[in-house]
Formats: C-alpha cells, structure tokens, sequence
C-alpha cells in the first residue's frame, strides 16, 4: 500500500531543522493511542519523545475482552505494559511527567512539562479523557472489580443478566440503559440532577421495561463481593451487581485549545483526514478526538497520525554506517 502523502497544510521544515530541534516530534499521553504513535514514528527511524502523566484510561480497565490479539482478555495495565516495551525496543522514549504548556515556536513547538522543556517539529496530543466518577469513597476498588464499569461497549458482553444501574442525567442515561438491554433484563436508571426527559426518553425506557428512580442519591457504597449499595433521600436502599456512570467526560485538550485548536462542544479536538488538528504541525489522537471511544479506535487514529507526521517531514535516506563489502572476484579461468 502507498502512504499517503503529507497534509499540503503543514510546510516542509528546513533541512537542518532536525539537527536544531531536539525531536521530530513530542507525544503528549502515555496511553495506547500515544504509545503506538510512538511504535511507528521510532519505526520510521524518526526521533520522538513520549510524555506520560501515568494517568491513561485504559490503566483503569480490570480485563478487557475486545481488545483484539488477546482471546482471554488483558488487563489495561499489561497492555500498556506491552506497549512501552514495544516502543523502548526501537528506540522511543518515554518520560513521566505532565505538558503544561505548548507554545509555537520557528522550528515547531516548544513544549514544557514540570521543570523541563523540548523543541519538536511535530506534537501528536494523545492525552485522552477524564471521566466524571460519582461520589463514591473507595470508586477505584470498586472498578477494580468491576462492580463500577465506564463502558458498556468494552464489557457490556460480560453483564450477562447481572442486576445493572446507569447513574446519570435522564435522556442520557437512558439511552445508556437502552444499550444494555441488550446484556439483561434487568436495568435500571438513576438519574443524576433533573429527573425531566424528554417523552420519546421516557417511551424508550417503558418500551424496554426500564426502571427509573428520580429521587435524589444521597450515598454510593461499595461493598466487596456485594456490588453498589444505593441509598436514595428518603432512605431507600437499592443493590445493584453493577452500576455504569453517565455523568459526561472532559477532553484533556487544553494545551492544545490554548493554542487554537478547533473542538466541538465537549471539548474534543477536531481533526482532518491526516488526525491534523487546526493548527498546523498539530495532531491528535485516541480519546481526545471526537469519535467513538475506544481503544482500538485509537489506535487507529496513532497510525494515521504517526504516518502523517513522518510524511510531512523531509525524507530521511538510510545510510549506511560503513562501506558495503565488495563483490568477490573470481580469478578468469585458463582457455583449454
């Protein structure tokens, strides 16, 4: 298959930019989306640099099913785990820490995180999402054990008839608890904030004998192989195998919004064809796009972005480190 060529908006640097900036280019996001960009630029034998604030979404995932390749299922740590060794083994570097700020710079963009900074050529932003968690002491050890789930197309497969809450804002939530009929009959909503929705929310939910509880929560309660204990204003007390928050989601885009780039309406980086965002030499990917949110989505997305980075830099010839060894000469052969 031919790469695309690079995006006509993003100008050829100068020859000798590379030897000036301190990588071709700075991934901002330690998750599968930034790792992998950085698999395939180290594999273009270009420079790049991975800063990781250790605080990817998918760290968060007990085992997931659909990721493809791995039939048991892995855990999101392991995968990532996986990752960083892949890209450590061509050359990729990867620093702990948090960009704070990315300003434009004649050679690309200089970026700074804690103490430090860097001149790249290109930045991909692959800093993800944060989820909105409900009120609930102990959410990560509930997650952990999957009693408190933020995906159902990940899991969803895993309900399996289990006693499941979608805690969130009505017609959202809702549709949520929509989607979930599909894994059991017995799903309820819990709604988060004002209990009006809308009466085509309301047909959909008695259509698909939804439950609905509209009074306030006054307690979330985890209890280890137990599930979520809910307890409402009035004192009433609901368990539930599994709740699913609907609570909304916040790009981690601002550094880049700082510096023009376009998003719609939750925040999330708009991008063209290529994963360019609005500002030239800018590229984002994974959670942090407006799309579906998922990990192999995302991963998708680092190659694009990846490829397109490369594209838009000048070409880097294979050179070779010492001369080629010669062809043996055979002696001519005597005439008989």
């Amino acid at each position: 298959m031919t790469p695309d060529t690079h995006d006509p908006r993003a100008p050829l640097p100068k020859g000798d930019d590379a030897e000036q900036a301190d990588v071709d280019c700075l991934i901002v996001g330690g998750g599968p989306a930034g790792l992998t960009a950085a698999i395939y630029l180290a594999r273009f034998k270009r420079s790049c640099l991975v800063i990781d604030s250790r605080d990817s979404r998918a760290a968060l995932i007990p085992t997931s099913h659909n990721y493809p390749g791995f039939p048991p299922g892995i855990a999101g740590p392991s995968l990532l785990e996986k990752l960083r060794q892949q890209a450590d083994c061509y050359g990729a570097r990867v620093e702990y820490g948090t960009v704070d700020d990315i300003q434009p710079h004649i050679l690309g963009f200089l970026v700074r995180y804690g103490d430090r900074q860097c001149i790249a050529r290109r930045v991909i932003i692959a800093s993800g999402i944060k989820d909105a968690l409900p009120e609930l002491p102990n959410a990560r050890e509930a997650i952990a054990a999957g009693s408190l789930r933020l995906c159902a197309i990940c899991d969803g497969y895993e309900v399996d008839g289990d006693n499941v809450a979608v805690y969130g804002e009505a017609e959202n939530a809702i549709r949520h608890a929509v989607f979930l009929r599909t894994f059991t009959d017995r799903v309820t909503v819990v709604v988060h904030g004002e209990p009006a929705a809308c009466d085509e929310a309301m047909a959909l939910a008695e259509h698909y004998d939804i439950r609905f509880i509209g009074e306030c929560v006054r307690a979330l309660r985890y209890h280890e192989g137990e599930g979520i204990e809910l307890v409402t204003e009035s004192g009433a007390v609901h368990h539930f195998d599994i709740i699913y928050p609907s609570l909304g989601a916040r790009a981690r885009s601002d550094v880049a919004l700082r510096l023009g780039a376009e998003c719609d309406d939750c925040g999330a980086l708009v991008v063209d064809e290529h994963q360019q965002t609005s500002v030239r030499g800018l590229y984002a990917a994974g959670d942090v796009v407006t799309g579906l949110k998922q990990m192999s989505v995302a991963i998708g997305h680092a190659a694009q972005a990846a490829t397109a980075v490369h594209n838009s830099l000048e070409s880097n010839p294979w050179k070779r480190s010492e001369p080629p060894p010669q062809p043996e000469t055979q002696p001519a052969q005597a005439a008989h």
